[in-house]
């Protein structure tokens, strides 16, 4: 990867992408699921490199979901072995730029040798400050939300908090993604307009861009296009225009 920052006015915080169309990219050219796969591997290397030239100091992208385990056994291991090569391709690249790598989700289902390939890759990047590469892995909004609430609970019981001050920021610690901010923008590629139970209580006021491009041909033209939507819209958290062009004046 090469990488040269530019940060830019108005560019959001953090992205979060569902990379959809991999297997519809590679249907169209008959070739097998996989290799849609491998090609949307390079967009996530793309992907990345964009942010961090532009200054966007954190991307999720949803790698695997919780119901992609229902999958043919044969494309998940497929998937897993193309985690294992990205690791391998790109770890060293992203170290030397300055990107810490994690993760969310229930890494206790992934096979042993994958999980212990991104523990010492998350280990390796731990102290890099530069850019956040977060990927989501045996991931879902809902379970994320229901183990909140039981470590809530769980805290309550043994006396470490009390219930009356359980309030949105105290549970936002127990989520998978306590430690970076909400996403401002959440991108889905391949034509489908909706969450896929991806980052649901964080993603109550990111702003919502829906592209058609299938995720293998989503190229920095594609993500610019996305980003200048966003920079195009008030993001208002339930205050009308006046109060956020009033705000806007006095900073």
């Amino acid at each position: 990867m090469s990488f040269q920052t530019d940060s830019q006015s108005n560019f959001p915080r953090h992205v979060a992408i569902v990379m959809d169309g991999n297997g519809r990219w590679a249907k169209r050219r008959l070739l097998p699921r996989l290799e849609g796969h491998r090609q949307g591997a390079k967009s996530v290397r793309r992907a990345v490199e964009f942010c961090r030239r532009n200054g966007i100091e954190y991307l999720t992208l949803y790698a695997f979901s919780t119901e992609n385990w229902k999958r043919p056994q044969g494309e998940v291991s497929g998937l897993m072995k193309l985690l294992m090569q990205f690791i391998d391709s790109e770890l060293e690249e992203i170290h030397a730029n300055d990107i810490r790598l994690m993760t969310i989700g229930d890494l206790k289902r992934l096979p042993p040798h994958v999980v212990e390939k991104i523990q010492a890759a998350i280990e390796k990047t731990s102290q890099n400050k530069s850019m956040v590469l977060n990927i989501a892995l045996s991931y879902g909004g809902r379970q994320d939300i229901v183990n909140a609430v039981l470590q809530v609970h769980e805290a309550i019981q043994a006396g470490k908090i009390e219930q009356s001050e359980v309030t949105e920021e105290t549970f936002e610690q127990y989520l998978d993604t306590a430690s970076i901010p909400d996403p401002d923008l959440l991108i889905r590629t391949g034509g489908e307009q909706r969450l896929s139970n991806f980052l649901l209580w964080q993603s109550a006021y990111a702003e919502l861009y829906f592209s058609t491009v299938l995720w293998p041909d989503f190229d920095d033209a594609e993500f610019m296009k996305a980003i200048e939507e966003y920079r195009s819209r008030q993001r208002r958290f339930g205050m009308i225009s006046e109060q956020i062009e009033a705000e806007g004046r006095r900073s």
